[in-house]
């Protein structure tokens, strides 16, 4: 089979990885004079961010049955049920609920450190599409999700910026004011917050009762707390999606960005 050549001699695909391996002819400058930005693949990123999340919702689903586990020892508890093997059902249903906090925890803390690549390299590519759009600088693109009170709205500010720099340019230029918010956007951060927020008090309210009756309703807390963070994280995983195939797009067919996307290929659906 022939290959396809160009008058130089190189096939066409490696003329398209090559120009990807090396830094495009022009980066763009970052505002406030930091590190230009380079156009990098958030693909392989995006997709193992996706499939993190997707271990999430497994964990979580896991939690919402070994909460039913625990709450039907209680149940029978407070019907005045007692004996060994009441106990015994008892400490299954313990160790089985302990077994979920901890691999809830594995999959949070992994989940936490691909998605924050994630968003770090698309932060970077949002730079080299559009450098002026950005409202906060690019050291916030990760430190703004550890500062207290902070981390309640800068994350999804910068996430706006990042969705808009990497679409189509005439909604760019458009005063942060007056630019639509993607109700995606929207609907995965006021989740995520609610899931939060849920969660801790659910919890301080667990690690304090003691009652059969105290459980069960710090338990309800808690389960409510693990199904709105699988609503977050199923938003979560459109969010990465969508936002990777715009810029994969964008890559290529956007003006000044060299043709043929990025090399490890665009995620399509």
């Amino acid at each position: 089979m022939n290959t396809a050549t160009t008058s130089e001699g190189l096939c066409d695909v490696c003329v398209t990885v090559a120009a990807y391996e090396a830094p495009p002819p022009a980066a763009a400058p970052a505002p406030g004079g930091g590190p230009a930005a380079w156009l990098r693949s958030p693909v392989g990123l995006g997709r193992a961010a996706m499939a993190l999340l997707g271990v999430v919702v497994l964990t979580d689903l896991y939690a919402l049955w070994a909460a039913t586990a625990v709450r039907g020892v209680m149940d029978d508890l407070i019907s005045g049920e007692y004996g060994d093997d009441i106990a015994r059902d008892a400490e299954h249903a313990d160790k089985l609920y302990s077994a979920a906090g901890g691999v809830q925890l594995v999959a949070l803390v992994a989940t936490c450190v691909v998605f924050l690549v994630w968003f770090h390299r698309v932060r970077v590519n949002a730079e080299a599409f559009d450098p002026h759009i950005h409202s906060k600088s690019r050291g916030w693109t990760v430190g703004s999700w550890f500062v207290p009170v902070v981390n309640l709205w800068f994350p999804r500010r910068i996430a706006i910026d990042i969705w808009d720099a990497s679409g189509d340019r005439s909604k760019s230029l458009e005063a942060p004011a007056e630019r639509e918010t993607p109700w995606l956007i929207n609907a995965w951060w006021t989740l995520w917050l609610v899931s939060l927020l849920a969660g801790r008090y659910a919890g301080r309210r667990y690690s304090a009762a003691e009652e059969p009756e105290e459980i069960n309703s710090a338990l309800t807390g808690m389960m409510v707390s693990d199904a709105l963070d699988i609503a977050a994280a199923v938003l979560a995983i459109l969010f990465v999606h969508r936002l990777t195939r715009r810029q994969d797009q964008k890559a290529r067919s956007g003006p000044g960005v060299v043709p043929g996307g990025f090399p490890l290929g665009g995620l399509h659906g």
